[in-house]
């Protein structure tokens, strides 16, 4: 069985993160969360549903791709021999 993808930040986008939390948790919440609170939820977050979301993306991520590829032909594709299928015999 493949072991699950772990989701994780570079440290200063971590610590945004975290702050994020803390900021949404006091402008509308009305609760001043612990940095140990808003890491507790964000670690939960990406272990538990960040997978859901990346999926999604490249779910999405490969249905454009997919799309494009199935008009390449149409797109990119030229008429072969234009000029000798055009004359006369």
């Amino acid at each position: 069985m493949p072991k699950p993808i772990s989701i994780t930040l570079d440290e200063p986008l971590r610590s945004q993160a975290i702050q994020s939390l803390r900021t949404y948790s006091a402008e509308q919440l009305d609760d001043e969360w612990t940095m140990l609170a808003a890491t507790l939820l964000l670690d939960h977050v990406l272990e538990d549903i960040a997978p859901a979301i990346y999926n999604q993306g490249v779910a999405d991520a490969r249905r454009y791709v997919e799309e494009r590829a199935a008009d390449l032909e149409g797109a990119l594709g030229k008429a072969e021999f234009p000029v000798s299928g055009r004359r006369k015999r």
